[in-house]
């Protein structure tokens, strides 16, 4: 199966986010994308749904696709791809606009396991493919065995591109000199208090898109220095991180189960933290 690119989107980067964001952040839009190393396109920001169950996980994405995000994020652990799949089809937008990541859990290691993970994901999400699949969590000694099989589902076209999340470059390693296959993506925790720098570094060194999850439900949003930013950005905290991580070179997910958050938190590309909150808000790390 040949899967097209989305139309409509706006290409920012052939790389890494991080590599092209100080000539591009007047370019940042909420349709923006950035190229992974495979060609396929990224949306910049999207709806992450952990903790999101049922009718929940359905309406959250529903709102978020309809405030114009594009970039739907699940996993097979968060139990809620059934209603994820709900809102998918419930939003009004084409299938092949919006870009779905799911992600294989410890006990579907291995690579056989891996694919049939994917099946199983894409049966409770009522999806034909995946945009992303990522291996959850480094796992023992089966990390390679998963990647191989990885690999097998791309060539099989179910899904568009593969990554990791929580991987450091040493997980990362093995897999690229088993395979030769670079993940597009590594997935992980990032927000004021704890981010990787030099993780982020080297992942675009190797042509590897970082993605930050938890920006917000792991920051104290009452932070001084945040709401002092957010006053004189007349921006909300929330506003202000998210803004943060993009500016940094990752791509971002936002979660919330309230409508107008949800909205209020794609609202983050008229305007730019100057490098004085950047330092500041990296500072807090």
């Amino acid at each position: 199966m040949t899967v097209a690119a989305p139309p409509g989107q706006d290409d920012i980067s052939e790389g890494p986010l991080s590599d092209s964001m100080a000539s591009n952040l007047q370019q940042l839009a909420l349709g923006s994308t950035v190229r992974l190393n495979n060609g396929v396109r990224m949306p910049v920001i999207g709806f992450g749904t952990w903790r999101l169950q049922g009718t929940a996980a359905r309406d959250g994405v529903v709102t978020a696709v309809r405030a114009g995000c594009r970039l739907i994020d699940t996993a097979s652990a968060y139990g809620n791809e059934a209603g994820v799949g709900e809102g998918v089809r419930s939003g009004g937008v084409p299938r092949e606009e919006l870009f779905i990541t799911s992600k294989l859990w410890g006990h579907e290691h291995g690579r056989e396991e891996a694919k049939e993970a994917c099946s199983r994901s894409l049966g409770r999400l009522g999806l034909d493919y995946l945009d992303l699949y990522l291996i959850h969590w480094p796992s023992g000694g089966r990390n390679l065995e998963t990647w191989q099989g990885m690999i097998e589902l791309l060539e099989e076209g179910m899904v568009r591109s593969i990554g990791v999340s929580n991987f450091s470059m040493q997980d990362i390693a093995p897999l690229v000199e088993g395979t030769g296959t670079v993940p597009a993506v590594d997935q992980v925790e990032y927000n004021p208090y704890r981010h990787d720098d030099v993780l982020l570094s080297e992942c675009s060194r190797a042509g590897i898109q970082l993605e930050a999850y938890s920006p917000l439900s792991a920051t104290n949003l009452h932070d001084p220095v945040i709401t002092g930013i957010a006053a004189r950005q007349r921006r909300s905290p929330a506003q202000v991180v998210l803004r943060w991580c993009l500016q940094k070179g990752t791509v971002v997910l936002y979660r919330s189960s309230r409508p107008e958050h949800i909205v209020e938190n794609s609202r983050v590309f008229d305007f730019e933290l100057p490098p004085g909150d950047m330092k500041a808000l990296d500072s807090l790390g």
